[in-house]
């Protein structure tokens, strides 16, 4: 994929620049989805008395909104960050199907595997909402009416005609589990495939590139009916459980949804990847998953490598957990919330505040620096296991000033307010500073961290660190080395204007 002079390719990108939505929209994408579609109702109102008949709220309605659901909001979601999204599925000519293909119309996805069934009662699922709180839920309609799942199956030719992405968003219905599934295991090709399932295991004959459980899903997947909820730390049980989830599902690559844990990725080359949530502090949303399945096919079929795309689907998550009821996650609204942490680089004294309150609270903190001029692989793996070495992961970044006395001339590429904005778009990453000195000991005495981590192929014998982080009362921890390309071989290749691959000497910062 043709990219601009001086950036690089997409399946060289680890950092989650402002940018990045912008190239992935201008990719303009085909991607073809198929499932079970619904529309999803909120009605708001506010609750002040009970009624006679029963001891129940009454509400008085002052709002209802809709809102594609399910498989459609999966496609709404891809519409809005840049695709050209065709939808399969199967609506009634009801008034909430009405309505639900208004919506998607409106957006500029392509209906015309969209299924219109006189007998089909189009699946709607309305919340009712008073003081911020759901108090229950009403669903109506759903199933499959007779001859539906044939249909479907003779669009799918006419779906998939073109489509650079597949994404399966089965629910459970039945709808596309006979000659639905038959036609579309046919016609697999060699496209990126998505399966975003209640049973994942129904869909092997498939060989999604990509699956996308939840903690649930992934229990069932691998026949625990206990669940993932009661291990302390879910996103090592999925670790630990890859070649067996992965084996269950037929796929190469998982992404399990952690809800406030963020996601686990496990490939069949043994590779992980951890993403962290920044969780809202009220639960009103709804189909956070549907944008984190949308961003992540996205970003893959753009050719994304796998722990950036999921790193930018995370971010995409966590823009609409934070909004009431189902919405979207636009390309603007992508690129304005990476803009955001442009500015994110704390004062040594904001810092301390705020780490302090962390430390109130019983977390223990961690602490790395460098420079983190251009970022690659080495640095992204470097981070997430830095973060799993405690609760709170602070990166101290060298100043423009500093990086020039450790680089030399011409370094740093990036000044310190970009390198600092990057970094902290990444969701491993809590809290970002810059120091001017050309050690970071100053800020140990300080911060007076739980961690104090390095990456690379040092001891920490080696560091001048030690001592005072141990005088501190913490621990030094030398993270696994990473063999990949070098900031110093990465810069040069971009000067010199090349492509190659440029195997460099790990994970410098």
């Amino acid at each position: 994929m043709s990219h601009a002079p001086g950036s690089p390719r997409l399946d060289e990108v680890r950092s989650l620049s402002p940018d990045l939505p912008g190239r992935l929209a201008a990719a303009s994408l085909r991607v073809a989805v198929i499932g079970d579609v619904m529309l999803d109702g909120w009605w708001s109102g506010v609750t002040e008395r009970f009624c006679r008949e029963a001891p129940a709220p009454v509400v008085d309605l002052q709002q209802k909104r809709a809102a594609a659901g399910g498989a459609a909001n999966t496609a709404m979601n891809l519409q809005a960050l840049g695709a050209r999204v065709r939808l399969g599925g199967v609506t009634g000519t009801d008034a909430a199907g009405r309505e639900l293909r208004g919506i998607l119309a409106g957006a500029g996805v392509d209906l015309q595997a969209l299924i219109h069934h006189e007998d089909a009662h189009t699946a709607a699922k309305n919340r009712i909402v008073a003081g911020g709180q759901v108090l229950f839920r009403l669903d109506e309609g759903g199933g499959v009416p007779p001859g539906a799942e044939d249909l479907l199956a003779a669009s799918v030719a006419a779906l998939l005609d073109g489509a650079d992405a597949l994404v399966v968003c089965d629910y459970g219905s039945g709808l596309l589990h006979g000659s639905v599934r038959d036609a579309l295991v046919a016609l697999r090709g060699g496209r990126l495939t998505v399966v975003d399932a209640h049973d994942a295991a129904l869909w092997a004959r498939l060989a999604p590139d990509l699956v996308t459980p939840n903690a649930a899903e992934a229990a069932m997947l691998l026949g625990r009916p206990a669940g993932l909820d009661s291990v302390p730390d879910r996103a090592a049980a999925v670790r630990a459980a890859a070649p067996e989830l992965l084996a269950a599902a037929g796929a190469g690559t998982a992404v399990v949804t952690l809800d406030r844990d963020g996601t686990a990725l496990v490939g069949a080359d043994g590779g992980f990847h951890r993403t962290w949530a920044r969780p809202a502090a009220e639960k009103q949303a709804s189909g956070a998953g549907d944008t984190f399945v949308a961003c992540m096919t996205l970003a893959r079929a753009a050719g994304l490598p796998l722990s950036t795309a999921a790193d930018l689907a995370q971010n995409a998550a966590d823009i609409v957990v934070h909004r009431p009821g189902t919405s979207v996650c636009s390309t603007a609204d992508l690129e304005q919330h990476l803009d955001s942490f442009a500015d994110s680089a704390l004062s040594p004294a904001g810092l301390l505040a705020r780490i302090s309150a962390e430390r109130a609270a019983g977390r223990r903190i961690v602490l790395t620096n460098g420079c983190f001029d251009v970022l690659h692989r080495g640095h992204t793996r470097y981070l997430n296991q830095a973060k799993q070495l405690g609760d709170i992961l602070v990166v101290a970044l060298n100043s423009d000033a500093s990086a020039r006395r450790l680089k030399g001339p011409g370094r740093p590429i990036n000044t310190a307010h970009d390198r600092a904005g990057i970094i902290a778009a990444l969701s491993c990453v809590d809290y970002v500073t810059v120091f001017d000195t050309d050690t970071p000991i100053p800020l140990i005495r300080e911060l007076r961290p739980d961690t104090y981590a390095k990456g690379g192929d040092y001891s920490a014998q080696m560091l001048a660190e030690t001592p005072v982080v141990e005088q501190c009362g913490g621990r030094v921890v030398i993270l696994d080395y990473v063999a990949d390309h070098s900031t110093t071989a990465l810069v040069s290749r971009i000067r010199a204007g090349g492509s190659g691959a440029g195997a460099g000497s790990g994970s410098t910062v």
